[in-house]
């Protein structure tokens, strides 16, 4: 019997570019909108999710902005060059990253605890210490900066670029990997789901009566580069940041009976993370390897705006806590065929 996540996605629905390149405005990307109480499906734009919303909906945003996380650099005297794209900042001041040769294959260049990488030169050059190899991740390795808070942050963002993967057919500048309302960096990738919301649609949605909230989760890769690890995927330990206000936001509208709708599944992870089983969310600082599925109970959020997932990806299997497999497998079959286009730069989907 097939996975009822095995649909076909062919390769020309890719988005490869941003939408403002290829003539699209921000906010007017695709939107497939399925009511989890009808079952309805609906095709329309983004620009239009406020007639899928009412007064007293909470929307929680993720505000983790978005590192240039792939690091070039070199192993001193003539040894390999590697790519490092950091996965995860541990608690200790150091990363987990995945490091990539870039001549051969990108695991065989003779990685190994105790190499020293180089990034850039002068005063603005990074040393990157590589300390282990990562027990649970086999393909990520521990490693520690000649940098560190502040300081690193900005080096980073002196020698990275943004993670580009082999559907996107340019290096796009690192703006166009960030939400309007993105502030804390620590993301290695985009949380890419509230990439369509405009100034002007979220002041839209306020003179709306649609309450808005804001939490932290700094998101890891989304590929390890490895088909039989990614199709296991390990859910990385995220690390996440609650306010007070956020959480009060939240338990107010569970309190009155409001809706819950988290703007990516990076709001979800945190806010099942944080919440008890009464759905009662605590504020706080914290990590979350947390994974759901069918069999999980959501007791913290009622609706999920997301993007496309590709065949097999462990989100697809986040969204069964939502919907019935079969259903989300039915509408991606029907956005595949009205030519949705899919990942970071792609279109949207809201469950509600």
């Amino acid at each position: 019997m097939s996975s009822p996540f095995s649909f076909d996605l062919p390769p020309e629905l890719a988005a490869k570019e941003p939408p403002e390149r290829r003539g699209v405005a921000r906010d007017r990307v695709r939107l497939m909108v399925i009511d989890r109480r009808t079952n309805e499906v609906t095709h329309t734009r983004f620009d239009s999710i406020s007639e899928f919303l009412r007064a007293g909906d909470l929307l929680v945003f993720n505000t983790s902005r978005t590192l240039p996380a792939a690091l070039q650099g070199c192993e001193a005297e003539g040894g390999p060059c590697i790519e490092v794209r950091l996965a995860e900042h541990l608690p200790d001041g150091s990363w987990l990253a995945l490091l990539l040769c870039q001549k051969g294959d990108p695991f065989s260049c003779g990685l190994r605890q105790g190499m020293e990488i180089h990034f850039g030169d002068g005063s603005e050059g990074l040393v990157g210490a590589v300390e282990a190899q990562d027990k649970r991740i086999h393909r990520l390795w521990k490693i520690r900066f000649s940098k560190s808070g502040a300081e690193l942050v900005d080096a980073i963002y002196k020698l990275g670029q943004p993670i580009r993967y082999e559907y996107v057919n340019a290096p796009w500048d690192l703006d166009y990997y960030q939400t309007v309302y993105a502030q804390e960096p620590g993301s290695a990738e985009m949380p890419s789901a509230g990439r369509a919301f405009t100034w002007r649609l979220l002041l839209g949605l306020r003179r709306q009566g649609v309450e808005t909230a804001y939490i932290v989760l700094h998101t890891g890769l989304s590929s390890y580069m490895d088909d039989e690890l990614d199709a296991r995927h390990p859910a990385s330990e995220e690390e996440y940041f609650i306010s007070h206000a956020a959480a009060e936001k939240v338990n107010n509208a569970h309190a009155q009976s409001r809706r819950v709708i988290a703007v990516g599944t990076t709001v979800v992870r945190a806010l099942e993370s944080a919440g008890d089983e009464d759905g009662i969310v605590r504020p706080g600082h914290g990590y979350t390897r947390l994974r759901l599925t069918a069999d999980s109970r959501l007791t913290t959020v009622d609706g999920l705006l997301t993007g496309l997932h590709e065949p097999e990806a462990s989100h697809l299997d986040l969204l069964t806590a939502f919907l019935p497999a079969e259903q989300i497998r039915t509408a991606y079959e029907e956005a595949v065929r009205q030519g949705y286009l899919w990942h970071e730069f792609g279109d949207l989907n809201l469950i509600i």
